[in-house]
Formats: C-alpha cells, structure tokens, sequence
C-alpha cells in the first residue's frame, strides 16, 4: 500500500519529523480556531459588562496568535489541514448551544464557565509555544526570541483570564 506524498514522514535536514510536527501543530490550529471564536463571541456576548475590555484584548490577542500559528507553520513547511479548522470552527459555534441552566437567556453561570474553557485553552496554546520554543534550537525557522514572547503573552492572558474569572465566580457564587 502506497501512501500519499502529503502523509510520508518529511524530515528536514536538521532532523525534525514534519510529518508528527504537521499533525502537532494542526492540532493547535484546530484549537486555536476554537478559541479565537469563543473570545470574539464572548467579547461581543459581555460588551456591556466591566469584563469588556479585558475580553476584546483578549480575542484581538488569540486572534493574532492564531495568525502566527499559521505564519509558522507555513515557514517550516507543514500545511493547514482544512477539515480540521472547520470542524473545530463548527464545535464551538455548536457549544455555544449548550444547556447552562437557563432555556432563553444566559445563565449567570456562563461567563465562570466560558472563562474557564478558555483558560483552559490558552494553557495549551502556552504549552505549544514551549514545545516549539524547545525545538527552535534545531530549526532555524523557529525564532526563540519570538517563541519566547508568545510564551510571556500566553502568560499574561493566563493572568487576565484568572482575574476575571475569580471576579466573575465571586459575582455568582456569593449572596448580599
């Protein structure tokens, strides 16, 4: 059984599996699809809140980081798989129909849980920047300094996700 040119392990000269590399980084895509769609939707859902602000920085940020995602993997050469973006494009817009409690209107829940989805989702998106970060020494393609960079705004953006969402539970969760 032969396999497709676009599947067989492309190691570059330096070594590194472009064919695991490819499916790595379309993974991340794939997420952050997801989360620059959930920070836009949740910027525009809580305009009118005091976590407004915070929100639209926030999804201008994922946003670009999703972009430099993209810039990277096309400068080591590894293609965007299509299907996976759109099919992680579809499971957000879907979760947004989630039951939260509530059949017409939001739930005073949703902004602790969205917070927390995309905390979550920011972690990873650090964790992948750590792992190219780690391989930049191997990968003239690779800028440390820039990796290192997203790394830092990764954690600032864990930082800003955390202060609201403890804002957000103390608003929900406490009575008076």
């Amino acid at each position: 059984m032969t396999t497709p040119t676009h599947h067989r392990a492309r190691p570059r000269v330096n070594g590194l599996r472009t064919d695991l590399l490819g499916i790595y980084l379309n993974d991340h895509l794939a997420g952050a699809t997801v989360g620059a769609g959930r920070s836009r939707f949740m910027a525009r859902s809580h305009r009118d809140t005091p976590a407004a602000g915070p929100l639209r920085v926030l999804a201008a940020e994922i946003a670009e980081d999703r972009e430099t995602l993209l810039r990277v993997m096309r400068d080591l050469g590894v293609p965007a798989r299509r299907y996976k973006t759109v099919a992680a494009g579809t499971a957000e817009r879907l979760g947004r129909l989630k039951a939260n409690g509530r059949l017409l209107r939001p739930s005073p829940l949703t902004l602790v849980i969205e917070l927390e989805f995309l905390r979550l989702g920011v972690k990873g998106k650090e964790l992948g920047w750590r792992t190219l970060r780690s391989l930049a020494e191997a990968d003239d393609h690779l800028d440390g300094r820039e990796l290192d960079g997203l790394i830092d705004r990764a954690h600032r953006q864990l930082r800003t996700l955390e202060d609201l969402r403890v804002r957000a539970a103390q608003d929900v969760f406490r009575t008076g």
